[in-house]
């Protein structure tokens, strides 16, 4: 099971992070792909985890919309809302852009490319 990982930590410790994993690299050591997106406060993780983009986020997963649009009318809300969240969440890796001829034109296809989202908090 695929799973994106919430990380809730003061910014240091995400710069320790990536300090050691550049570090590793650089000494040609393998390291394992992580899928991470970071926050410094548990009211940042809130503000951009919204009910409504987890719900687009689920609606994604179990009914695979062919479209923005379709996914828009899936959930009843307003169109430019919606592209508005899919952008958010495409910007942070959580959801995936396929695009597909419909016609003349071509049409961007949401998909969610993980089955959960743990959240790891530091103390």
């Amino acid at each position: 099971m695929k799973t994106v990982t919430f990380t809730i930590e003061p910014f240091t410790e995400s710069l320790k992070r990536f300090k050691e994993t550049f570090k590793a690299v650089q000494a040609g050591r393998q390291v394992e792909r992580q899928e991470l997106v970071g926050f410094t406060s548990l009211e940042a993780a809130r503000n951009f985890l919204t009910r409504e983009r987890l719900g687009l986020l689920r609606t994604i997963k179990s009914r695979h919309p062919n479209s923005i649009y379709e996914l828009a009318k899936m959930t009843g809300r307003d169109l430019k809302n919606v592209q508005q969240d899919v952008r958010i969440l495409e910007r942070h890796g959580l959801v995936r852009i396929a695009t597909r001829p419909h016609g003349s034109r071509k049409v961007k296809v949401p998909r969610v490319p993980f089955e959960e989202i743990a959240l790891k908090i530091a103390i």
